[in-house]
């Protein structure tokens, strides 16, 4: 059953941006909002889908395989990315399902991503994962290694690098890093910072997000 909160949920999370944007960050029509559906089940996506809603986020490949193919043959122009870690046995399911892969993060990935999308005649935009925080827990490059991966990606693996995204620490102020990620893509020669969540996208968009990843203010809270 349609919820009727989730096209209100979504006018009012798109007018944030709009607003947040046109005081701080990038033009409003840069900032696209990538709303995050991973462990909800297509029933409770399709009002975002009836809405207008065509960019979401999913952090598994087999979840994702398990609800998108059925979405994408009633609605035209769905952008799948992929914002959770990727193993190197599940590229090519990836690959032939995502639209766009966000956590690229180390040289084996990016070996076998780029054959795969040769292979599959699928070449898809890459966001680089970044570390921002160095945190042991968190997949990512590292900071000091971000510039040398980017032109790796890019000119051995012939990898469409188009941003960086980063998840910041959950228990500090989110400004300084979104500040760091900025200015990391800006000497790569980047154009898309992927960053900014529920609890935090506004700050990201002040500090130059191009996508913002947004789930529980859109579906509500996961179980």
């Amino acid at each position: 059953m349609e919820n009727p909160g989730a096209a209100a949920r979504l006018a009012e999370i798109t007018a944030r941006i709009d607003k947040a944007a046109a005081r701080f960050g990038p033009p409003p029509d840069e900032v696209r909002l990538v709303a995050v559906s991973k462990t909800f089940p297509a029933e409770a996506i399709v009002p975002l889908l009836e809405a207008g809603q065509r960019r979401f986020g999913e952090n598994r490949v087999q979840e994702a395989a398990a609800k998108w193919p059925g979405l994408r043959e009633n609605y035209d122009g769905i952008e799948l990315h992929l914002i959770g870690p990727l193993q190197t046995n599940k590229v090519r399911e990836a690959v032939a399902l995502f639209d766009v892969i966000e956590t690229l993060d180390r040289d084996r990935l990016a070996v076998a991503l780029a054959a795969e999308m040769q292979k599959q005649n699928r070449h898809l935009p890459c966001f680089v994962q970044v570390n921002i925080g160095g945190e042991a827990q968190k997949s990512g490059i590292g900071i000091d290694e971000v510039l040398d991966f980017v032109a790796r990606c890019r000119d051995t693996h012939g990898l469409d690098v188009v941003g960086l995204m980063c998840i910041p620490p959950a228990d500090q102020p989110p400004g300084p890093y979104f500040a760091h990620l900025a200015s990391l893509a800006a000497k790569a020669g980047l154009k898309y910072l992927s960053m900014g969540m529920s609890a935090d996208f506004e700050t990201a968009i002040a500090m130059g997000a191009t996508h913002v990843r947004i789930g529980s203010a859109l579906f509500g809270v996961r179980s």
